[in-house]
């Protein structure tokens, strides 16, 4: 499989080399050339396979001949190492909970997948490899434990000061090893402009062997498909699903689409955003105009500018009109949020994190107006890493799952920095 850059300057690469680059030489994002078509079989018997074999199947095309096949299914096998249930909350929407790895998150899937990958790749690399990474929220921690003592890897994380949950701070500064956190007094937005800006520097290109572990990469993007096949793999609806995706950066959801284009029966997707409505307003108007971030209690999403976003215009050859009917877009205030996250803990004793709760009023609204359409949210994080929202809200306490309570606050460890690209860049040439 060779990939192009979306910007079309730049020379194509294979997988291997599009991972260790991370973004193209252009600023464009890579892009697979060819979106694999899956056996009609393969989906037939999908209720059937194994977890490993599925991810076998869907990425083995995606990365080719540059990781050999025992060594990729060793990948997987390590990848999905825990569960994705699909629990029903009602008769008309599911939830299929991608919170159970090792840091809560949806994102240790796409981390384990990516770390593992270089690590194979570091085999026969002479220098060291620095991923340089911006988060939101979930991001952070998940690179942090997926790459946590990877030999010849390090880890700088960039995240907005005072703009994640604490258990999320914790989660990307209480590592230690090979793992440093950047607190930079900005936003997302902010940290992502940073570190896009350092892959194109000619002397941190010198002095670094760059690489990303954001959802710009396509070792941290393409494994999110699997969360869709095993969401279908329990489906029990008479036809498919409508799946609601919370979104920021649009990862995530344009994975599920390269999965549906591949054979995956999906009946439409929304990308269920809080108030940064860059997508929504573009879906209504044709104007795509990125905007600054606006902090809401659904941090993760706080995404102004969604690089992944021109990925899924790319699938679909950059007709929005095509785009439009396959997905849809909407944006729901934090007030909507609490009171989903209320309602449906009241009715029916789920909790919701508030990225979740996103997605279910966006279902239940596009539901209200297609009430046969059965579908299901995915649940991205573990309510327990928004605790000031939650249990004020509902006066309950969640209880910390076992190994959070490990996370200790006297362990954090981050440099503190102004948000722009002198003063990291200043730190990086300096260490």
């Amino acid at each position: 499989m060779q990939y192009y850059s979306l910007q079309h300057q730049a020379p194509k690469v294979s997988f291997k080399e599009a991972v260790l680059k991370g973004q193209a030489p252009d600023k464009g994002l890579y892009f697979p050339e060819a979106l694999p078509k899956l056996p009609k079989d393969f989906i037939k018997n999908l209720p059937s396979l194994s977890k490993e074999e599925i991810g076998f199947t869907v990425m083995q095309p995606y990365v080719g001949e540059d990781i050999p096949e025992k060594a990729l299914r060793t990948i997987v096998e390590e990848t999905v190492s825990f569960d994705f249930p699909l629990v029903k909350i009602n008769d008309h929407i599911s939830s299929l909970e991608l919170f159970h790895g090792p840091t809560y998150a949806f994102k240790d899937v796409g981390a384990r997948f990516m770390s593992r990958c270089l690590g194979y790749f570091h085999q026969s690399e002479t220098k060291k490899t620095t991923i340089l990474v911006a988060t939101s929220g979930d991001t952070g921690g998940a690179v942090a434990n997926g790459f946590l003592g990877v030999e010849g890897v390090e880890v700088i994380i960039l995240y907005p000061s005072g703009k994640v949950s604490p258990i999320q701070e914790l989660q990307l500064t209480t590592c230690g090893q090979n793992i440093t956190a950047l607190e930079i007094e900005g936003s997302f937005d902010d940290c992502q402009a940073i570190v896009k800006q350092a892959f194109m520097d000619q002397d941190l290109k010198q002095a670094y062997n760059l690489t990303s572990a954001n959802s710009i990469n396509v070792g941290r993007w393409l494994p999110q498909q699997l969360y869709y096949f095993y969401g279908l793999q329990a489906w029990q609806g008479e036809k498919p699903p409508v799946i609601s995706v919370p979104s920021g950066n649009f990862g995530n959801i344009c994975a599920g689409i390269l999965a549906h284009i591949s054979g995956l029966p999906v009946e439409h997707f929304i990308a269920a955003c809080n108030i940064n409505d860059t997508v929504p307003v573009f879906m209504q108007t044709g104007n795509y105009q990125p905007k600054a971030s606006i902090p809401t209690i659904s941090n993760a999403m706080d995404v102004g500018s969604p690089s992944n976003f021109s990925r899924i215009l790319e699938i679909f050859g950059g007709e929005a009109e095509k785009l439009k009917t396959r997905f849809s877009s909407v944006s729901v205030t934090d007030e909507q949020t609490k009171a989903t996250i209320k309602a449906v803990y009241d009715k029916t004793k789920y909790l919701l994190d508030p990225h979740g709760a996103v997605a279910y009023r966006a279902l239940e609204d596009y539901q209200s107006e297609r009430p046969t359409d059965k579908g299901f949210i995915l649940e991205t994080a573990h309510p327990v890493k928004f605790p000031d929202v939650i249990e004020s809200l509902l006066n309950i306490k969640i209880p910390l799952p076992e190994n959070a309570t490990q996370l200790n606050p006297a362990d954090k460890c981050s440099i503190e920095l102004a948000a722009s690209f002198e003063s990291v860049k200043s730190w990086l040439l300096s260490r």
